[in-house]
Parts: C-alpha cells; structure tokens; sequence
C-alpha cells in the first residue's frame, strides 16, 4: 500500500484582503498538518481573493500576493505536509492565474491556468495569460511551467479550476508523464445544477486519466457571486470524498496510491492511448523531484468504505431529501451568505433593512437576511440570537390607500416570526402632495398617467428607504424578482432601488416554491399569510401581477427560451404550446411577443439596478452575464 492523505481547504476569502486571507489558510494548514494530510489543496486565487477583476493590474495587488506567499511559506516550514494554494504571477508582462506548489518553507514552482474562461460571468482573458503545454519560464527564480512534481509519496499535477472543464486540458498529457494526483484549485460560483456538473466531470476525468483528481472549492460572497465551497476526492472513477458546502473549513481522505497504479495497468485502453501519445509527442512533460521528507504517513489507515456500504453494495438509505428540495435549499444558503459577506466584507453598514409589502418578493428577501444575520453572528442564539435579530434587521411597511388589510397582516406576522424590527410608515400623507407637484411639473394641458400615480409610490417607498439608509449606516436591500425585472414591471427610482440585490436573478415561479419550501422547514404563519394573498404590486385596485402581465408559468418559460435558450419571439410562440398544451395557442402567441417587446424596450431599467446575486446560467446583470445594447431595435426577431 502506498497511503496518502488528501485535504480539501474551503477558504472565504475577500478580494484584496492578502494578510487575512493567508491567515485563514495558515489556521487551516496547521489544523491540516496536526491531521496528519499529507497533501493539502487551497483554492484558486484564494491569496488575492476572487474575481479581482482589473485589480490585478495594479502592480502593488500582485506583488502583495508574493510577499504573503513567501510568509505562508515561511510560516509553514516546520510543517511536512505538501501545499497547493492559488495565487497571481507576474513574469514581465504576462500574469499568470497560478498555482504555488509549497513545501518545507519553499515555493517550488507555480502552474498557471491554460484555459481562461471568457463567457457568462468570466473575463479572466482580459488581465491573465494562458499558461502553455511545456512551457518554462523564471518567476524571481521560481519555475512557472508545465511541469509535474515527484515526491516521496507520489507524483503530483496542479491545474487550475477551468483546466479541468475541457477534455483537452492539461490533465492528460500531465498524467501520462506520471502524475498520480492532479490537484485542481477552483473558484468556481454556485450556480443551479453545479453541484452534480461538477460531481460527474471529476468522475469522468479521473476515470478517463486513471488519476485522482483532488478538487478544491473557494467559499463565501464577492460582490454578486457566492462561491459555495465544497470538493471532491476521486480515484480513478471512484468516490473518496465530497466535501461540505457553504462553511468554511477543511476534509479529508486517504487513498493508495498502488491502486491508481495497478489501475494503469489494468487498463488496456489506457495504455494504448499512452502508446500514441509517446509516438506522436516530441516532448514529454518532464518530472521535478522534490527532495525533503513529506509527512507521515505511518498512522493512516487504508480507506474503508463509507458508513453503511460495503465495497459490492451502496447504502440502502433514501434520500433525505428530494433534488428540488435541496436545490430550494441551495439558493435559500447561496442567498443568504451572498447577503451575509456583501455585509460584512464591505465593512461600511451597521445593520440591515427593507421595504417590507407583505407580497412574495419582500417576505423572501427577509426571510434571506434573517438568515444572512445568523451567519454574521454565528455564536448567537435563543434569545441573544433573538435580541441581535431585532437591532440588526429592520423592516418598514409603507401602507397607500391601495394596501390591503391582509397584507399588513402578513407583514406584521413574518416580522414576529422572525423577532426582527417592524415599523409601520404610511405614505398615504405624501401620495397626494406628489401627485399634486407632478401635475404642477407636467402642466394644465397633461394629464397624469394611470402608471405614474403608481410610481409615485414606489418613489416615495424607495426615498424614505435610502434617507433611512443613510442616517442609519444600513444595507439596503432591494427585494425584486428577475421575472417582473425582466419585463420592466418595476420602477426606477422605486422599488428597483437598493443597495444590493437580492432575489433579482431569481424568476417568480421559483420565488413561490422557495417561498413554500420555507414555509414546509420554518411553519411561520407569516409565509403562508403571504402566500395566501393576490400576488401583486398594491399600487391600484385590485392589481394582480399576472393579469397585468401573464401567467407567471408562461412569463417564467419566456424568460428561458428567449434569454437563455435565445430563441427568437416567433420560435419562443412555437415552442410555447408543447410545455402549455392546456392553453389557447392565440394566447401564448400574444404572450410570446408581449414578452420580447417588453424585455427588449425594459433593458435601460435593469441595468439601473443594484449589482444582484449571481445564481445560474442566466442574469440580468449587464456586468456579469448577459450583456445586451441599450438601444437596440427588434426588427430580427422574426414572426
């Protein structure tokens, strides 16, 4: 048996704070050294922060990155465990989005990224250079190349996060130079799905390059990305180790090494490949022995199978959960910590408030920050929980002639379920004197609009919101959804106003469920009040949201064949009657084109809006994801 113990670091990290990120890692390196890991696996960019964006182009940003390199190796010299942690380098005019290979208080060489992402939320093209097969270059006397690295335990590859999306990355040719572990450091964001994408490419890696392959997530919020942390160990196809997500901490698993090896040998296919890439290949990519002693491996034990299998049978447990279920779960976590290091990170806000309606969007960004105000004070609960809740989160209901009793009464109650601050502030003294001001603006020859006595009020809301704001040192949250945002139902200077984002990339039929789930985990009464109203903006009588756009279904569907699938109106109208067989085909015709009008002509509005929290393959966010014209015409749509 050649036994080795692998430890997968999650490490919250925040862009630009270099002395206290390499803090976090060394605590996290010392607990691993103490668990006797034999080779430890940090995330990519995890010195710096990520995404540092243009950051990096500052010369003083990069160079802080190696001087607390250097003291992490510095610190960690007594300490035989091997280290991989990510970090940016400068080699004259190329940096490099890099992995530093350290042990025994030496930064052995760094492995740059070859493949730069430069698509949905990525602009790593834009700042770094792409690291090439068999290149070598002088980084201040450290070897920045292609290169894998022989210890005394094993021979080990350092790839970085998107290298091992592509098929034809540098795993392979690393592997058939030797390498026995590849060590991918990623900072790879939550996104809906990802966690399963993630689980099976490792599985396929490893299994198509005979290797394990030790996977390694960053955790914690950067602007309007949440990177959920977690990790993978994979040997050869096979499953060691899936780390937690959402915390921040370390896991381990041991494997032997002698399997990987008898698995080569095993496998025919395999090694005819590596027949023809020696034939066709000038240069292998050489091997760098490391001399030193590694650290011991004299107390690991040969790995069991988990608890409640054996090595012919899985566990008979059910799931605990169905897959929607933990995906609910999974935005309701990615959600919160977005809000929780968005707060805390910045450093500049004293507590937390809202605009609270009693409709769906504002009870669920409560219901958010109620659980972003847990994880910034972690060591709260039972009634100092309760007391923090109540001066850290404030939720103001702003009452026209137009709100309901019943929604006064959700709100009410959320806010008791929840023991956060609860004020009741009525605009209906203001509604008439704007009114009044806009018709002095607009002339005795205008009228006002049916729709600007609506936006009046969300004026007023948003205003008193920011003056609140401002006197009180408070993140303001906005609370709209990206299904009414898309289509312009909301209003500038309004109810899109805020500081930060919360559920803006989350459509509305998943806002309901998520809504639902809650209610299943928490039982609030506040929820299903809530849920029991008419959804709609309470901005004249008897509004409903649907009947003044579409059904939310429908709504939802377009948003997807149109902005994710970018399906053209007319092939969005033909689409449409195979997902809704039970509705007029006139009507989803209509819906159809209705919706790409209105998400064509509403783009000026949404990219107004605060930066929001990043949570799948499709954003409205102008910076992030979907980066459409202002001004644009549609006559390309077809139909």
């Amino acid at each position: 048996m050649r036994l080795v113990k692998i430890g997968i670091a999650n490490v919250n990290a925040t862009v630009g704070a270099v002395r206290s990120n390499t803090d976090r890692c060394l605590s996290l390196a010392r607990a691993m050294a103490r668990d006797d890991v034999t080779l430890a696996v940090f995330p990519e960019q995890v010195i710096g922060g990520y995404a540092a964006e243009d950051l990096v182009q500052w010369p003083a940003f990069v160079a802080s990155q190696q001087r607390e390199l250097r003291r992490f190796a510095e610190e960690t010299a007594q300490l035989r465990t091997v280290f991989i942690i990510g970090v940016t380098v400068g080699v004259g005019g190329d940096l490099f989005n890099a992995g530093a290979i350290v042990h025994a208080g030496r930064v052995l060489a760094f492995s740059p990224k070859e493949k730069l992402p430069t698509y949905n939320i990525f602009y790593e093209a834009r700042t770094f250079s792409r690291g090439m097969p068999l290149m070598e270059l002088d980084a201040d006397g450290v070897l920045c190349g292609d290169r894998v690295y022989a210890f005394d335990f094993g021979t080990i590859a350092v790839e970085v996060c998107e290298d091992i999306w592509s098929p034809d990355g540098p795993m392979r040719r690393r592997c058939y130079a030797g390498a026995e572990i590849v060590c991918n450091i990623s900072a790879s964001p939550f996104r809906a799905g990802v966690t399963g994408t993630r689980r099976e490419m490792i599985a396929t890696r490893a299994a198509d390059n005979q290797c394990t392959v030790a996977y390694a997530n960053l955790v914690g919020g950067n602007d309007g990305l949440v990177f959920d942390g977690g990790g993978f160990i994979n040997q050869n196809g096979r499953p060691m180790l899936e780390a937690p997500r959402f915390r921040e901490g370390f896991s381990a698993a041991v494997v032997d090494l002698d399997r990987t090896t008898r698995c080569r040998r095993e496998a025919s296919t395999w090694r005819s490949d590596l027949e023809e890439f020696r034939r066709a290949s000038a240069r292998m990519v050489q091997v760098l022995r490391i001399d030193g002693e590694t650290a011991d491996r004299a107390r690991l034990a040969y790995p069991a199978p988990p608890a409640g299998t054996t090595p012919f049978l899985p566990s008979a447990a059910l799931p605990a959960i169905s897959a929607r279920d933990e995906l609910l779960d999974d935005f309701y976590e990615a959600l919160a910590l977005g809000v929780a290091d968005y707060y805390r990170k910045i450093g500049a806000f004293k507590s937390i408030g809202l605009a609270l309606s009693g409709g769906r969007d504002s009870l669920l960004t409560l219901l958010v920050a109620w659980r972003a105000v847990q994880l910034i004070h972690p060591g709260l609960e039972g009634a100092a929980l309760r007391e923090r809740m109540r001066a850290s989160l404030h939720a103001f209901f702003m009452p026209s002639r137009y709100s309901s009793d019943a929604t006064h009464r959700a709100a009410a109650q959320i806010a008791d379920d929840l023991g956060v601050s609860f004020a009741v502030i009525p605009i209906e003294d203001a509604f008439p004197r704007e009114l009044e001001a806009a018709q002095a603006m607009v002339g005795e020859g205008g009228q006002l609009t049916e729709l600007t006595k609506q936006n009046v009020q969300a004026r007023i809301r948003g205003g008193r919101m920011w003056n609140w704001a401002n006197t009180s040192g408070a993140l303001f949250l906005q609370t709209g959804n990206m299904s009414e945002k898309a289509l312009g139902y909301t209003t500038v200077g309004g109810d899109l106003e805020g500081a930060f984002s919360v559920i803006a990339n989350l459509p509305k039929t998943v806002v309901i469920a998520l809504l639902e789930r809650l209610s299943q985990r928490f039982r609030f009464q506040g929820i299903q009040q809530t849920l029991a109203t008419t959804a709609g903006p309470e901005l004249a009588e008897n509004q409903s949201g649907e009947a003044e756009l579409m059904p939310f279904e429908v709504l939802d569907a377009c948003l997807h064949l149109y902005g994710a699938e970018k399906l053209a109106a007319d092939e969005v109208a033909a689409a449409l009657p195979s997902l809704f067989p039970d509705k007029d085909p006139a009507a989803l015709r209509a819906w159809a084109e209705k919706f790409a009008t209105l998400f064509s002509r509403s783009i000026f509005k949404w990219v107004q809006s605060p930066i929001a929290i990043h949570l799948g393959s499709l954003d409205l966010d102008r910076e992030r994801a979907l980066q459409l014209p202002v001004v644009q015409r549609t006559e390309w749509k077809g139909g």
